[in-house]
């Protein structure tokens, strides 16, 4: 198991810190000494991991603080909390996501479910966020994206599928979306000689409730995917599942603009290591359209 370095004296914000990924990474960075800023949509379930995760670290530091990504206006009202309360956060951990959604669904903003939830709310929160994070010593913004980001294309003409909805291309795309905007960031960083990293990061193939709560979402049962059934690829736990999101939030010798995943077979279990961008996400010029469209639809921008 990958042993998270002391990380005493730094704030973490982790989107989606109730549940699988999140729920773990925000134990293992408190369990290391970090302050954690636990960012949940519903805070009862927050409270409950909280309390799951201060029986496995009595000394654990955490915050739970209410965030919708799927409503714009709980964005902004959770970085006004974050100014309001005098909370600095070093390092923003983007893992929060649903993932395939049986039917074509709307945010409060009217966006797709699954490309608002996931690189909209995530982007507009890093551009607020930002102006904290650049004071702060060895900042890092880390993005969760998937293996499925591989498979994604970003269809500008139809970013919202409103023309066509299929519940797995749109999340490809949406990982796709947030892998190149991780990219943009780290270029934007290293151009402007900021003290930020910025990483993404992909679980490979985690058991967590992930693949069933999103196909879950307006139906009685999960509708079966290949994205939300597995069947013969091979699985991990969160244990092991989280340790990429962690290496590229946490370990000092992780760098700007690298994608981590594991190792193993198909790219899916396995330890950590420094993944190739797919062929996908290749190519400044779609990063940069991507980050100007996103900037348009968020009414957000670089600081």
């Amino acid at each position: 198991m990958y042993d998270v370095p002391d990380q005493q004296g730094r704030t973490f914000v982790v989107t989606g810190a109730n549940s699988g990924l999140g729920k773990e990474a925000a134990a293992r960075l408190a369990g290391a000494g970090a302050h954690v800023v636990m960012a949940v949509r519903t805070v009862a379930k927050g409270e409950a991991a909280r309390d799951e995760i201060t029986r496995r670290h009595p000394d654990a530091s955490l915050d739970v603080r209410a965030l919708d990504l799927a409503d714009l206006g709980s964005v902004r009202a959770f970085v006004a909390g974050l100014e309001r309360d005098g909370v600095r956060p070093n390092v923003l951990v983007n893992n929060a996501g649903v993932m395939a959604v049986p039917s074509r669904m709307t945010t409060v903003d009217g966006f797709e479910l699954q490309w608002g939830t996931n690189v909209l709310g995530p982007f507009a929160l890093t551009n607020l966020l930002l102006p904290t994070l650049l004071t702060a010593d060895t900042a890092r913004v880390v993005t969760m994206s998937s293996a499925t980001a591989s498979f994604g294309r970003i269809d500008f003409a139809d970013l919202d599928s409103t023309r066509r909805y299929t519940p797995s291309q749109a999340y490809a795309q949406s990982k796709l979306a947030n892998l190149l905007l991780g990219l943009r960031l780290a270029e934007v960083a290293a151009q402007r000689g900021w003290s930020l990293l910025s990483t993404i990061a992909h679980p490979g193939y985690t058991n967590t409730n992930l693949q069933t709560a999103g196909a879950s979402l307006g139906r009685s049962a999960p509708k079966r995917t290949l994205l939300t059934s597995g069947g013969f690829l091979p699985t991990q736990e969160v244990e092991q599942g989280s340790e990429p999101l962690l290496f590229a939030a946490a370990d000092p010798d992780a760098v700007n603009g690298a994608y981590y995943g594991p190792d193993g077979r198909f790219g899916l279990v396995g330890p950590t290591t420094r993944v190739a961008i797919p062929r996908s996400a290749r190519g400044a010029s779609l990063a940069r359209s991507l980050w100007a469209v996103a900037e348009d639809l968020t009414g957000t921008s670089l600081p």
